[in-house]
Parts: structure tokens; sequence; C-alpha cells
């Protein structure tokens, strides 16, 4: 049996769904919106309305969202006039121009002038995979039959497929193409590729200086990970490389640069240090007594081959014959060419791999050929100052505020002997938020020799939109996955400050570090988890974007906790103490009118008279606590009103002293969520985002006017759900409804 299908959502307030994301399996995608087959339209530029426009017009296409100008280059200009960039169409480069001469392969792809060689070298390693090279350049397309001078391409997003819609206008300097461009020199569809990857992330600058994970999985929607060669001997890592190829895994290599200065330098081996290539192919040969294991590999630049043994014009080649050397060798000096295995692992220092499924990141050869049995769930979040953004562990007091997610494993696909070490993305330089110790060690069976039950599972957050135009600015982010005990699995409200300062996570995904995602796979005995996603220090804005892989063989199901009252319970339940009932009385028996009643300005003053001056009541939020009470619409208060309403502003400056520990007279999100819980309301981050949005104005803190008045509204949007009888209201929930009246 698999691993049970989990039970994902955000905690709003705990394990409820994320009320702003996506939830969903891969078996149900292939429908909805972002799935390969409709995926979303970047910009709401739609492709086949734009094309058949521009065939009625007899136009063609110029893109107005991506303009043939300085702004899409997104690098400074030449000051020299003769270096000026003109937007040319293919034809007007070359008459015979097509999209694709022949076929698709790695020598269609040079890398131009600009720093992109990782997004190049995973676009070579897109090109040996046609069914998922298809996927990114949809088929059709031509620059003679039906061409109107629009192409669309399609890229992974977060969870989602965007299809990325261009003209044909490319940036040309003193007749050749500026940037990408293909050997063969009338083809055109990898610098068009190149293009709308530019548009989708801001501009062609935007594209240079980056890590080849990123291109790898946003052209297939894998999962890409590092491996340092030195991890295994030299013929297990090209067993490896060989499976994951044959599972249409995405390889490419790189050797470190020590410095800057080192980036591009060239060594003796004629290998270019900081430099990304693609792995292409493997293959065995027979030499006489030896067998002896072989990478290809694939420079982005198109020229400027390794000249080590097995290279093109090496003399190892010629105890072949010709057709067989032939078939191995292809044209000298093209950016392709083959290495032993021995010399990859002496002189290459990484191999990067993106895994369409996670069977695929065993590395291991197998025979078993059918769909890999796993669930997909994902879910888009965000970090938001001063609320949803807690920082690490090296900071408990808002650690707990991070975004948490519910994971429930039942049945176990895995003994505690059938598997290894947990795997996890290469640790690398980064930030250690804990002691070591505070991850807990992997339990021990009661009985020597009895089997665990294990569930395997795979956890990727990814943070998103961090490279944009001419800036690329990571956050140092983790997640840590804990163990839920039985006794708070069906308490509604986040997993609070007390849990996470008691217990330990039992995984993580290792150092924080500053790049776009963080991985690991782990062995988890059935139960209910809670997974964090964080950054490493607190109050750093950003998006974010979690998914988690499981063994299916259950059903998958999502419960909703919504936001809870006990307002009533908490704070109106207390009575009223004998010095305030007298002080009411003696009030209204001086200032009511003759229906004995006050109206805003009489109650106001009765109230500031009670309270620290600090803490006084501004008229706005008096008239807001009496229009919470029922007045028959005359705004103003009985005596037995103003006095339950005076007990319950005692109450609330109570709590709100409790929980304002800096004794500012104002409250962070932090603390208000605190107090609202200490009230008697359970709100999810969601909700408490829009709150702090209603009633912190902006404002990094809250004043105590402020925590009435947000109790307030609270007050009366949950009795008014109780009274609604909508049953379309009542179905969206609670939480909706909050969201929805809380805008207003």
């Amino acid at each position: 049996m698999g691993c049970a299908a989990p039970n994902f959502s955000e905690l709003n307030p705990r394990f409820g769904k994320l009320s702003t994301g996506l939830t969903r399996s891969d078996s149900e995608e292939m429908s909805e919106l972002g799935s390969i087959d409709n995926p979303v339209k970047f910009k709401d530029q739609d492709y086949e309305s734009l094309l058949q426009k521009c065939l009625r017009s007899a136009l063609l296409f110029s893109d107005t969202v991506f303009a043939a100008n300085q702004s899409s280059l997104g690098i400074p200009a030449d000051p020299d006039p003769k270096k000026a960039v003109k937007w040319l169409r293919p034809k007007e480069i070359t008459s015979n121009a097509v999209f694709v001469e022949g076929t698709m392969g790695t020598t269609d792809i040079c890398q131009g002038q600009l720093g992109n060689c990782w997004l190049l070298a995973a676009l070579s390693c897109l090109t040996m995979h046609p069914t998922l090279f298809v996927r990114v350049v949809p088929c059709g397309q031509s620059l003679s039959e039906s061409y109107a001078g629009i192409f669309r391409f399609r890229f992974w997003q977060y969870g989602e497929w965007v299809e990325v819609v261009v003209d044909d206008r490319l940036p040309v300097r003193e007749g050749r193409l500026l940037f990408s461009y293909s050997r063969t020199t009338n083809e055109f569809w990898s610098a068009l590729v190149e293009k709308a990857y530019a548009k989708l992330i801001g501009s062609y600058g935007s594209l240079k200086g980056g890590i080849i994970s990123e291109g790898m999985e946003d052209f297939t929607g894998g999962i890409a990970y590092s491996l340092p060669v030195s991890a295994r001997p030299p013929r297990m890592l090209w067993r490896a490389i060989t499976a994951a190829l044959a599972r249409s895994s995405l390889i490419s290599c790189f050797i470190h640069a020590t410095s800057v200065k080192d980036i591009g330098i060239v060594t003796s081996e004629g290998l270019i240090k900081g430099h990304a290539y693609a792995i292409t192919d493997t293959d065995k040969i027979q030499k006489v007594s030896e067998e002896v294991f072989l990478l290809r590999l694939r420079n982005p630049w198109g020229f400027v081959e390794y000249c080590g043994p097995w290279s093109d014009k090496c003399k190892d080649w010629d105890f072949l014959d010709n057709a067989q050397k032939a078939k191995q060798l292809a044209k000298a000096d093209d950016g392709d060419f083959w290495i032993g295995v021995e010399d990859f692992c002496r002189l290459f220092n990484t191999v990067e791999m993106c895994s369409v499924n996670p069977d695929s990141m065993s590395g291991e050869a197998s025979d078993d050929t059918a769909t890999p049995s796993w669930t997909l769930s994902s879910h888009q979040g965000t970090w938001v100052p001063m609320c949803s953004a807690g920082g690490s562990r090296k900071y408990p007091r808002s650690f707990w505020k991070n975004p948490q997610f519910q994971m429930i494993l039942s049945e176990k696909d895995v003994d505690d002997n059938d598997y290894g070490e947990d795997e996890e993305g290469e640790e690398g330089d980064g930030e250690e938020d804990e002691d070591v110790s505070l991850v807990a060690p992997a339990s021990k069976t009661g009985k020597q020799g009895e089997k665990k039950k294990k569930c395997t599972i795979l956890v990727e957050l990814l943070q998103k939109y961090r490279r944009q135009k001419d800036k690329i600015n990571f956050l140092y982010i983790a997640f840590h996955i804990y163990k839920v005990p039985s006794a708070l699995q069906e308490k509604p409200g986040s997993l609070d400050q007390q849990f996470f300062s008691n217990n330990r996570a039992v995984a993580r995904s290792g150092k924080y570090r500053s790049i776009r995602s963080v991985w690991r796979k782990v062995h988890l005995e059935p139960g209910s988890y809670a997974i964090l996603a964080s950054t490493f220090r607190p109050n750093q804005q950003g998006e974010f974007f979690l998914r988690i892989y499981t063994k299916t063989g259950n059903i998958q199901g999502f419960q909703d906790f919504p936001c809870t009252n006990n307002y009533s319970a908490m704070v109106m339940s207390k009575p009223a103490l004998p010095e305030d009932q007298f002080r009411v009385q003696k009030w209204f028996d001086e200032k009511a009118g003759s229906d004995d009643r006050v109206n805003a300005v009489q109650f106001m003053n009765l109230m500031n008279s009670v309270l620290e001056k600090d803490y006084e009541l501004p008229l706005e939020t008096c008239r807001q606590l009496i229009f919470g009470e029922d007045t028959g619409g005359r705004g103003r208060l009985n005596r037995a009103q103003a006095e339950k309403l005076l007990t319950s502003l005692r109450n609330l400056q109570s709590i709100f002293f409790q929980f304002d520990e800096d004794s500012s007279g104002t409250m962070s999100p932090f603390e208000l969520s605190l107090a609202l819980n200490a009230a008697g309301v359970e709100c999810d981050s969601v909700v408490e985002q829009m709150l702090w949005e209603r009633f912190g104005a902006g404002e990094q803190y809250l004043p105590f006017y402020g925590f009435v008045s947000c109790v307030a509204r609270l007050q009366v949007l949950f009795d008014l759900y109780e009274s609604e009888t909508n049953p379309e209201v009542k179905d969206k929930g609670i939480n909706a409804w909050l969201l929805r009246l809380l805008a207003v």
C-alpha cells in the first residue's frame, strides 16, 4: 500500500484550506486553468484570438506588452551609434528564415552576448526529451504557413503552466542576433523561446546570472536538485545519470569558480569555470579488455570544447571502426563532446538534475516503467511582515506565526529496513537557525526487530518572483516538519508558541538558503504533522509555493476549520464591578435624556472617565460599539447596555495590557493574534491580515481603540453570519464571509 494521500492545507486557523491558494491533485488538473492543456494566459494575451486578428487584418503582430525597446532589453545602451540595437523579424535578418530546420537538437542553441548559460543549458537538456519539449514549444508554429509574426511558448510557474505570447522582432547588433542564436543560421526557435522567457521574467537583462535548476524546473514543472560529484563513486554516478536520463530527467553540471575573477576562465582541459553544461547522453564502450563509461556534454556557447581523453580529436576513438566513430562523434567544435566518467568526476564539482516525478530522483536503474504512483498537493502562500512572517526558530515569539500546513499520513509504503537516509538538497552555504539537537532523532521501535510503518513524502518550498527586471533578491528560506500529538489534532487554531517551544522538528529542509527552492525527501511514521514555511529573519515580505508529493493509495480529503468566536464566554460573561455599576447609575441619573438613554458623546465621556488616559476611546469607536448593540436604530444606549459595554472594555483592556509586552500602549500584529485568542476569537492568518489592513491603517502598531474596533467589528460580523439563512453563504463558510465584509 502507498502512503495516504495527505490532508494538506494552511492553518486557517489551523489545518484549514488556504483561502488564497490552490490545492489539487495531479489527477484533477487536466482541464483546470493552469494545466498544460489549459495554461494561464500571461498578461491576458490569448494566442488564438491575436493570431486570427492579425491574419484577418494582414498585419504582423507587434507586442505592446514586451515592446521592442531598451526597457525590454534590460541592459545599458551602447554609446557607440554603430552598435545600436535594431529589432528585426527573422525574414529581415535572412530571407530563408525558418522556425525549425529539420529537427530540434542541442546544436540549435548557442549563447549570445548575455550571461544566461544556465537557461540555455537547461534548454539544451530539454531538446533531448521530445515529449517534454513540445510542452514548452507547442507544435504547428511556422515562419511561413499561417504566419502573422506571433508565437507562443509555455513555462511552468509555481504550480501553473503559463502561456507567453511574443512577436518575432529580435534584438540585432551589427547584423547579428544579440542574444541566443542557432548554429543553423536561418533557424530561430531558440531565440524566440529566450525572448518569451525574458518577457515572463521582465527583461533580457534579468536572465543574466542564474542557477540552471531554475530553468529546468520552469521547462518541466519537475523538482530540481544538486548532487555533489564527490557524493558517489564514478561508475555509480554514471549509472545514476543513465537511469535519470532514461526517466526523462534534465541533467547539467558545472565547475565551481572559487572567485568572481575565475568565472569564464578556460582550463587547460578546455573546460570553463562557473559555466553550465548540459549532460545529454551516456554510453559504454568496450575497449580491448576494459569497459569505458562515457558522458556526453554540451557547452551552450556552441564552441570551446573539452580536449582531454575521449574528446572529439582524441586518438582514443581510433580503435573503433569508421561507422561507430561517425555515430559517436559530431562535427568538431560544435559544443558537444564526450568525457570519461573518471575524468568527469575529477574535473567537475556538481551535477544538477531535474526530475519530473519523485521516482526519478532515486537515480537508480529500475525495470519498472509504469507510471509512478504519487499524489501532489500544492499551496500558494505569503509571508506578510508583522503578521505571517515570523522568521526562524531564533525568534521564538514569532516563529509560530509562520504559515502552517497540515499533513496526515496513514498507511506505510516502506518498512524500516527498506529505506536509507533521508534525501535533501545540497546544504551549501546558509544560515543555521538552531542546534541540530532541536531536530528530533528518529524514534526507535519498542521491540528489537519490530518493523515500523513508514510513509515517504517529498516536500519542496519555492519562493516566488524574486528574479525581476535587473534584480535578483532571494530570501533565506527553509521549512520544518513537526509531529502533532493526538490531543492537539482536533483543536482549532494554529499551533501556538508554547507548542514550538516544547517540541522538536522531526525533519527540516536543512539550513536556511538564499536560493529559489529547498526540498527534502523523508520517511515518517503514520500520523498528523504540521509543516512550517519560513524565512530566516522575521518581517520579510514574500510569496511562496509549497508542494508535497506522497505515495498514493488512500482517498485524499480536506477539512476546513473555520474561525471561531467564544467572546461571550471569555469577555462578556464576567460580572460588572460594584463601582462600575454605581458609576453608570449616577451617570445616567445626571446625563440621560427623557428616554433614559445616552448618546455617543455621553457614552464616550462615561467610558473615558473610567479608562486610563492613554487608552481613551475616540467618538467613532464609541459609535461603533453602540451600533453593535440592539438599540432599535436610535444610536442610544440604555443603562444595562452601557454597563455591559463598560465591563467588556475593562476586560479587553486587561487583555491588551497582558499582550502589550513592551508597555508601549500599542500592539503588533503578532500580539494582536494572541490578544484575539485570549478574547475568545480564533482567526486564520488571512483574516488576521485583513483585520490589520482594516484597523491598523498601514501602521506597524495598533492602539487600544483600534483593538476595540477590531473586536467590535468581528462580533457584529459573527452575529450577522449566525442570522444568515442563505445556503450559498453558509456553504462558503465563516472565513469567506469575514474576508468579504471586512473589506467593506
